[in-house]
């Protein structure tokens, strides 16, 4: 019996309109063997965990290049813990202060990637963060 697919949903909140490192990223990962779903830009907090919740996703990619993410991260936290869904895994990528990436760890995300991260580093974390069956 094959263990199921890892589903990742990968998101651009906010007013970013660059998702270049998104689809880099998105790629990789679906060439690695993981289910990828891409919410397109603009896309608001709720938006994101929503549809996290329809694709009953194990991950949410977060690609923040606005300087926002200290907003829009823990909104999308908050959201899912509303929504029962505190155990989905939060990965960030994107333009983050290193200062910041250590409170989002410190906050509950699984891992913070700036520019220039090896797509081999990424989908090594999400698989040793997720346990599929």
């Amino acid at each position: 019996m094959s263990e199921r697919k890892i589903r990742v949903l990968i998101a651009k909140p906010g007013l970013d309109g660059h998702d270049r490192g998104a689809m880099v990223v998105a790629r990789a990962l679906r060439e690695a063997g993981m289910e990828v779903f891409y919410t397109g830009l603009r896309q608001t907090p709720e938006m994101i965990v929503a549809s996290a919740l329809k694709e009953n996703v194990d991950v949410i990619g977060i690609s923040t290049l606005s300087g926002a993410h200290m907003t829009l991260v823990p909104r999308v936290m908050d959201l899912l813990k509303e929504n029962g869904k505190p155990d989905i895994k939060l990965f960030v990528g994107g333009i983050v202060p290193d200062e910041d990436a250590r409170r989002l760890i410190e906050m509950g995300v699984n891992g913070v990637y700036g520019p220039g991260t090896l797509t081999g580093k990424i989908i090594a974390e999400i698989r040793a963060a997720v346990k599929v069956e």
